[in-house]
């Protein structure tokens, strides 16, 4: 897995988006899309699997399951390597944790919690959290709605039309 990003030609960031938009879409038909035959098309899909830059996963819908989504704010008594890479463990193992981010400013991680209801993420906030030696603070925030609930990222810059279209410079 190689560490700098990937260069992206034009081809590739159609590629990507289409991907995100829909990853069962056949080699034919990503091909046909963006003009490229379907060996064409699967060899770069090879080279974003080989390159870490994507795997293919189910994505199950939350609001299906019934989930109760929550973000958890932490503030850590002490930055420490160990004390880091312990939290780290424990967040990673946990199947509840969905992303965590390390943050600068005043907290330091944001952690989003999916759960089977509130009485579950209560017990989840105590195992990670309240038995965690390291953790100062911790402040939770159930979800009520989810109003988005993305996972395509952008390969390139948004076209500068479309930014001062949506008030950016």
């Amino acid at each position: 897995m190689n560490s700098a990003p990937l260069v992206l030609d034009e081809f590739d960031h159609k590629l990507l988006e289409l991907l995100q938009q829909d990853a069962s879409a056949t080699l034919s038909e990503l091909g046909d899309a963006i003009g490229l035959s379907p060996s064409a098309v699967q060899r770069r899909m090879t080279r974003y699997r080989q390159e870490g830059l994507m795997r293919q996963v189910a994505v199950l819908d939350p609001t299906a399951l019934g989930s109760t989504l929550a973000a958890v704010w932490v503030t850590m008594e002490r930055e420490s390597a160990e004390g880091n890479a312990t939290f780290h463990a424990r967040v990673r193992a946990a199947p509840e944790v969905q992303q965590c981010y390390t943050l600068a400013g005043e907290w330091d991680y944001l952690v989003i919690l999916a759960t089977t209801g509130v009485a579950h993420c209560r017990q989840v906030v105590d195992r990670l959290f309240l038995d965690e030696g390291n953790v100062k603070r911790y402040d939770t925030h159930l979800v009520f709605d989810v109003v988005k609930h993305g996972l395509e990222l952008p390969t390139r810059d948004a076209p500068r039309a479309a930014r001062k279209r949506r008030g950016g410079g």
